[in-house]
C-alpha cells in the first residue's frame, strides 16, 4: 500500500493536474512563481526531515516528499515534460525502496526503527541489493534512472536566469545532499553496521518469498534502465510528448 500511494497515487494527482493546465500557468507568472518557490522550500524542508528519522519507512516517506518538491519546482519552470519524466522514473525507483522496507520488516519481526535493526547484509542479500539500487537512483547515481531526470530539473533550475530559478537550484542541490547522505545513513543502519537486535528475533529473519522478491527483481531493472530507455521519449530534442 505505501509503495502505491507514494510511488504513484499520492504524487501524481497535484502534479499532473499542475502540467495539464499549463497553459493556464504560463499566462499566469506569479502561481508560477508561487509554484516553484514551493516546490523548492518543500523539497528542501523534506530532506533536512528525513536526516533526523529513525523509522525506516518514514525516511522513505519523507524522501518521497523531498522528490515531489523537486517535481513540482520543475513545473514551476515551466519543464513540465520533465516533471512528468521525474514523476514516471521516481514510480519506480520509490516503490521499490517501499517494498524492500516492507521485506526488510517482514524478515524481523515488524521492526521498523533502523537503530534495533542492523547486521542483515549478509542474512537479507537480495533485499540489501535491491535497496542500493533504489537509493542509488533516488540519490541520482549517474547512469541509473533517476540521473537523468533530477539532474535535468536541476539544470533546468540553474539555466533559468530567474530569481526563483536560482533560489530552488540552491535549495535543490542541498536536499541532493540530504538525500544522499539519510539513504547511506539508512543503508549503513540497517545492512552494514552490526546487529542491534534481539537474538531471538535475528534466529527466525529470512529472505522474502517469490510473491515479494519478483516485483523487486523487476522494479531494480527499471530502476537502473527505465531512465535510459525513456529519456529521448520525454525529453529528446524530437520528442513530440
Amino acid at each position: 500500500m505505501s509503495a502505491l500511494i507514494h510511488a504513484a497515487t499520492r504524487v501524481t494527482a497535484g502534479v499532473f493536474l499542475i502540467c495539464r493546465c499549463s497553459a493556464l500557468f504560463e499566462y499566469a507568472p506569479n502561481a508560477s512563481f508561487f509554484v516553484t518557490i514551493l516546490g523548492g522550500i518543500t523539497a528542501f524542508l523534506a530532506a533536512t526531515t528525513g536526516l533526523i528519522q529513525n523509522d525506516i519507512k518514514r525516511v522513505i516517506a519523507y524522501s518521497t516528499c523531498s522528490q515531489l518538491g523537486y517535481i513540482v519546482f520543475a513545473a514551476g519552470l515551466s519543464g513540465y515534460t520533465v516533471s512528468i519524466f521525474h514523476l514516471s522514473n521516481h514510480a519506480f525507483f520509490k516503490a521499490l525502496l517501499f517494498i524492500g522496507a516492507g521485506s526488510v520488516i517482514h524478515a524481523i519481526a515488524d521492526e521498523q526503527d533502523i537503530r534495533k535493526i542492523g547486521g542483515l547484509v549478509k542474512i537479507l542479500p537480495l533485499t540489501y541489493t535491491v535497496i542500493v539500487v533504489g537509493s542509488l537512483a533516488l540519490i541520482g547515481f549517474p547512469f541509473l534512472t533517476g540521473f537523468y531526470s533530477k539532474d535535468v530539473i536541476l539544470e533546468i533550475a540553474y539555466g533559468s536566469f530567474t530569481v526563483e530559478g536560482r533560489f530552488v537550484h540552491t535549495l535543490g542541490i542541498c536536499a541532493a545532499f540530504f538525500t544522499a547522505y539519510y539513504s547511506t545513513r539508512l543503508l549503513a543502519m540497517t545492512f552494514l553496521r552490526p546487529a542491534n537486535g534481539f537474538r531471538e528475533t535475528y534466529a527466525h529473519v529470512h529472505e522474502s518469498p517469490f510473491p515479494i522478491a519478483f516485483p523487486l527483481v523487476l522494479l531494480s531493472f527499471a530502476s537502473i534502465f527505465v531512465g535510459f530507455i525513456s529519456r529521448d521519449r520525454f525529453i529528446g530534442l524530437g520528442t513530440d510528448f
